[in-house]
C-alpha cells in the first residue's frame, strides 16, 4: 500500500474530486487505483478565506514500486506503508476461581468488558448508576429542576462523565499497536458516524454517544457478559496481598480473582475506600478554571473568514499561553456549538463542564480555560489532598451561585480580580428567559457577528449571575487574566467584556493516581487500576484503549500455561 500525504481539496468536494487530486500527484491513471481509504483529514486554514481540507491517504494501486521509485527522496508525501492490523492474545485456560469483575462503566470500564466479551471470559460488569436511558432523564431532571441524584448524574451511570459532553476523540497516545483505530471502528460499528477514523479533532457528540454505549451494552450481554446497574461497589476483600471479591451496596459479596477498577474521576468515596484498604495510590496534578463562552459566529470568522460553513461545520480553537506568574494557563474540551452544564454530582458542591451535540448548532462556543495544579498546591501531602482541594473549591461556587450555575461577564471578573471593584450579585434564571430574548439572541448571532446584545449564557441548568472570581486561588485568577488577554491576541474578540465565564471546572482530569506494575496491576495481586480515574488516560479514547490494555493484560494471565479457556 501506499500512503500519500498533503492532498488539499476544496470544501464541498466529492470521493471522486479526491481520487482524481491522488492520481494527479502520483501522475497515475484514475484506472490504477484499486483501492481508496481516508486515514486523515484535517483544515488547512493558513491562507484563509482561501481553505482547503487536507487528507492523509492510503492507496493501492498499479505498479506500487514503480510510483515509489518515482518519489525516493520525498517520502514525506508519499511513502510505503503496512497497515497495522490489531490482534487481541489469544485465549488460554487457566481455571479460574470466579468471574472477572469490572467497576465502572465508563469508557475503560466499557472497552475492557466489551473486549473481554467478545473473547469468551464473560465478564461481569457493575456500575453504581443507571443505564444510559434512565441516566439521561435523571440528568435532564437535574438541569430543569435542580434534583441531583447522587449515583445517576453527568458523572456517574453507564457511559460515564465523558457521554455528556462533546464526545471528542482525539488523544495523544501513540498508536503502534492499533488500539486506537480498533477503538474507533467499534464506536463506528455500534452507532458513530464512519470519518471519526480520520478527522483530525472527531467527535460523536452526546446524543450518538448514549446510543453507541447502549448498542456496546447489550453486544457484551449477548456474547455472556453481565451487566448490572446501581451495584455500588464499597468494599474490596484482600487476602495476603491478592484480590478475594468485592461488597456490593454494603452487604452482596461477589468472589473474583481479576478486579478492574475503571472507577472514573469523580469516585471520591471509592478513593477513601480505597485508602483504607491501603491501596497504593499518590496525589497527582490536574487543572482548574472556568468555562467561558463566545458567539460561535465569532470564532467561525476567527478561524475561517466566514460565520457559517455546512462543509466546515462550527470551528474548534485551541489557545495556551504562559501567565506573568509562571503557570501554564490553556483552553480545555472546547465545545462548537455547544453548552455549559451543570456537572456536580455531590450536594452541596457545583462544578461545570461543556457539553454539545454531534449538529454542533448551538449559539456558542465554549471551552474551559484552567491552569494547572499540582500537590505543591493542595494543604497537605495525603493521597487523597486534591479531591478535598476540588470539594473547596466546588463548595464556593455552590455557595456563591446558590445552587446554580454562577456566571460573571469578563469584564466584571477582570475587575473583580484587579481589585477595582466586585460585583453585584442579582438572579438570573435559565428558567425565566428561555423564550423571547434568548430566541432573539440566537438568531442575531447566527446572523452576522456584529449583534448589539451582549453574549447570553448557553447553560444546560439554571445559573446566576454572581462573582465567580471569589472560587479560585488568587494566583489561578492572575493567571487566567494573563491568558484571557493573550488568547484576545491570537483570536479577535476572545477578552470582550460581555464573554460569559462561569464555574467551576474542577474535574478536568483525576487528582489521583492509584499506582500499577508493567503488568498492569496494583501491589494488590489481581487489581487492575484503568482509565482516567486511576490517573491513566485523559479523555473518552486514551480511557478506552486504556481499557483494551487491561483486557489484554488479563487475557495473557491466563494465556501463560498454553492452555485453553
Amino acid at each position: 500500500m501506499i500512503r500519500i500525504n498533503q492532498v488539499k481539496v476544496r470544501p464541498g468536494h466529492s470521493e471522486a474530486d479526491l481520487k482524481k487530486k491522488a492520481a494527479e500527484i502520483l501522475r497515475i491513471s484514475l484506472r490504477d487505483i484499486k483501492e481508496m481509504k481516508i486515514i486523515r483529514q484535517s483544515v488547512d486554514a493558513r491562507k484563509k478565506p482561501d481553505i482547503f481540507f487536507s487528507y492523509s491517504l492510503l492507496l493501492d494501486i498499479c505498479n506500487e514500486e514503480k510510483v515509489l521509485k518515482r518519489f525516493k527522496g520525498k517520502e514525506a508525501q508519499v511513502s510505503k506503508e503496512d497497515r497495522v492490523f490489531y490482534c487481541f492474545p489469544k485465549a488460554g485456560s487457566r481455571i479460574r476461581k470466579g468471574p472477572i469483575v469490572i467497576v465502572g462503566m465508563g469508557p475503560a470500564g466499557l472497552f475492557c468488558g466489551y473486549f473481554l466479551a467478545l473473547h469468551g471470559y464473560k465478564p461481569i460488569l457493575l456500575e453504581r448508576g443507571k443505564c444510559v436511558e434512565e441516566r439521561q432523564r435523571d440528568v435532564e431532571l437535574f438541569w430543569k429542576e435542580g434534583r441531583l441524584h447522587p449515583n445517576s448524574n453527568v458523572q456517574f451511570g453507564e457511559g460515564g462523565a465523558g457521554t455528556f459532553s462533546d464526545g471528542k476523540l482525539n488523544t495523544l497516545v501513540k498508536d503502534k499497536d492499533g488500539r486506537n483505530g480498533i477503538v474507533l471502528e467499534t464506536l463506528v460499528k455500534y452507532g458513530a458516524k464512519e470519518s471519526i477514523c480520520y478527522e483530525a479533532k472527531p467527535h460523536m457528540g452526546t446524543d450518538v454517544l448514549c446510543n453507541v454505549v447502549k448498542n456496546m451494552r447489550e453486544e457484551i450481554i449477548r456474547q455472556g457478559g453481565q451487566v448490572r446497574f446501581e451495584s455500588q461497589v464499597t468494599e474490596i476483600c484482600i487476602s495476603e496481598g491478592c484480590v478475594e471479591g468485592v461488597i456490593i451496596d454494603g452487604s452482596e459479596r461477589l468472589n473474583c480473582e481479576q478486579l478492574v477498577l475503571a472507577i472514573g474521576h469523580s469516585a471520591r468515596d471509592t478513593f477513601s475506600m480505597l485508602y483504607e484498604k491501603q491501596v497504593p495510590m499518590e496525589a497527582k496534578a490536574f487543572a482548574v478554571g472556568l468555562r467561558v463562552e463566545h458567539p460561535q459566529v465569532m470564532i467561525n470568522e476567527s478561524q475561517y473568514a466566514c460565520v457559517s460553513s455546512e462543509e466546515l461545520g462550527a470551528a474548534p480553537y485551541k489557545v495556551t499561553a504562559k501567565a506573568k506568574n509562571g503557570r501554564g494557563v490553556y483552553s480545555f474540551c472546547m465545545c462548537p456549538g455547544g453548552y455549559v452544564v451543570n456537572a456536580s454530582s455531590e450536594e452541596g458542591h457545583t462544578a461545570v463542564n461543556g457539553m454539545s451535540y454531534s449538529g454542533r448548532e448551538g449559539c456558542n462556543a465554549n471551552s474551559a480555560v484552567v491552569v494547572t495544579v499540582t500537590p505543591e498546591d493542595f494543604e497537605s501531602s495525603h493521597p487523597l489532598a486534591g479531591i478535598a482541594f476540588q470539594r473547596q473549591l466546588e463548595d464556593r461556587a455552590y455557595q456563591i451561585g446558590r445552587g446554580k450555575i454562577p456566571v460573571q461577564r469578563y469584564e466584571n471578573y477582570r475587575e473583580a480580580v484587579q481589585g477595582e471593584k466586585g460585583t453585584d450579585e442579582y438572579e438570573f434564571s435559565q428558567m425565566d428567559e428561555t423564550g423571547e430574548r434568548i430566541e432573539k439572541y440566537c438568531e442575531g448571532v447566527r446572523a452576522a457577528i456584529g449583534e448589539q446584545d451582549k453574549v447570553m449564557p448557553q447553560c444546560k441548568g439554571m445559573y446566576l449571575w454572581a462573582d465567580v472570581s471569589k472560587i479560585l486561588p488568587k494566583e489561578c485568577n492572575e493567571a487566567i487574566l494573563d491568558g484571557m488577554e493573550a488568547f484576545g491576541r491570537q483570536i479577535k474578540g476572545f477578552d470582550r467584556p460581555d464573554v460569559c465565564m462561569s464555574g467551576v471546572e474542577s474535574r478536568t482530569s483525576s487528582p489521583v493516581r492509584i499506582l500499577r506494575d508493567e503488568s498492569l496491576q496494583s501491589a494488590i495481586r489481581g487489581l487492575y487500576p484503568c482509565g482516567e480515574g486511576a490517573g491513566y488516560a485523559g479523555g473518552i479514547l486514551s480511557a478506552a484503549m486504556d481499557g483494551l490494555r487491561v483486557a489484554e493484560a488479563i487475557a495473557a494471565e491466563y494465556a501463560k500455561d498454553g492452555l485453553q479457556s
